[in-house]
């Protein structure tokens, strides 16, 4: 019986090379980086942690990401991208934007207080488009612009309610808790439907600090990331510092609102307003960074909740609706109508503000401009 040939095994591949296999699935990242902090971030963006990159051999996702950029195929000296932008510099046409809505809600106000009857009707009407005008130009330049440039749909409509309702909404209320209003507002704060000027007003130039803010995180979390060797390390950094240039937002919002109220013989409702301006800087500063949902879904709750709330007062006009107005009335009754604003707002902002510590601590979200993500 003839012997069986059995054929020689085949010699065992050499082990397949990790690291190149991870390059090859985020080729692009590597290809278009200018340095090893883009492909940090553009790998944590999906997921890696310093655990995954422990099974690569390395000790971090900063150490893994170095040897990625530094195998990475390159014809001559220079990068295969364009240098990034200088991030850590002001510039003028962003500054001069920032202060163009503060400046046409002021000439806005003036014309008010000089103006009477159907002249004043065509000044408001002039200046709440201006100054909508002047908004949208400040978050189409510098550190309130985003990436793509364009505007998550919904947000900027919830946005303009929320300052209406600023303007409008704690005079409409105490109206209606009393039976009324009986009339349209002239434009005076002791009119039975007053109006609120000053938070408007301290609002509108708020965008100058709120650029400052943002500005400030965006160069300082930069350094941190330079700086760090850990996510977990950078995270720790970036937190304090997030906390801190929110901080330092509202504290400037209060200040502009105590001048504010000053010139135009307001009393300054700095519980409502504070918290508004928080809500929006917070949301303005997730969408800058990539965060849409979010603060579309946040901004949403909050103006339905307002609407809601002015909704009940006047549906328990209606016969035998009187418990509808219940919950709006003891607020009210307890912390006057500015409370309705205060805990929607202030509740939307702690949701935010979780939100962002949570997502802006991350390497991803404070990659340049045109990073992959």
């Amino acid at each position: 019986m003839a012997a069986v040939a059995h054929r020689p095994a085949p010699a065992r591949r050499p082990g397949a090379d990790p690291v190149k296999a991870l390059m090859h699935r985020h080729r692009d990242l590597c290809e278009r980086a200018v340095d090893p902090l883009e492909i940090a971030a553009g790998l944590e963006a999906h997921g890696v942690t310093d655990r995954t990159a422990a099974r690569f051999r390395h000790r971090d996702v900063f150490s893994l990401a170095e040897e990625m950029y530094a195998r990475v195929p390159r014809d001559g000296e220079t990068s295969p991208c364009p240098a990034p932008q200088d991030t850590t510099r002001a510039r003028a046409d962003w500054v001069l934007l920032t202060l163009l809505p503060g400046a046409l809600c002021t000439a806005t106000v003036v014309g008010l207080h000089v103006t009477h009857g159907q002249a004043r009707l065509a000044v408001a009407a002039a200046g709440a488009l201006g100054v909508a005008l002047g908004v949208r130009a400040a978050l189409t330049r510098g550190p309130l612009a985003t990436r793509t440039r364009t505007h998550p749909n919904g947000t900027s409509t919830w946005t303009y309610w929320l300052l209406a309702y600023a303007v409008l909404g704690d005079g409409l209320l105490g109206a209606a808790l009393t039976g009324g209003p009986d009339g349209l507002p002239d434009g005076t704060t002791d009119a039975p439907w007053p109006l609120a000027i000053a938070p408007l007003l301290a609002l509108a130039w708020a965008c100058a600090p709120a650029a400052w803010s943002a500005h400030l995180l965006a160069v300082r979390a930069r350094r941190r990331l330079t700086g760090s060797r850990r996510l977990e390390d950078f995270a720790a950094s970036v937190r304090p510092l997030l906390l801190g240039t929110s901080a330092l937002f509202v504290g400037a919002l209060t200040a502009l609102l105590a001048v504010s109220g000053e010139a135009l013989g307001e009393a300054p409702s700095y519980g409502r307003t504070a918290t508004l301006g928080a809500l929006l800087f917070l949301a303005r500063l997730l969408t800058v960074h990539g965060f849409r949902r979010g603060p579309r879904v946040v901004l949403t709750a909050t103006a339905a909740t307002q609407a809601v709330a002015l909704a009940t007062v006047f549906a328990a006009r209606l016969p035998g609706c009187d418990a509808l107005s219940t919950p709006v009335r003891a607020a009210t009754d307890s912390w006057g109508p500015g409370a309705i604003q205060t805990l929607v707002c202030g509740m939307g902002a702690l949701i935010l503000l979780i939100h962002a510590t949570r997502t802006l601590t991350r390497a991803s979200a404070h990659a340049r401009p045109g990073e992959p993500r």
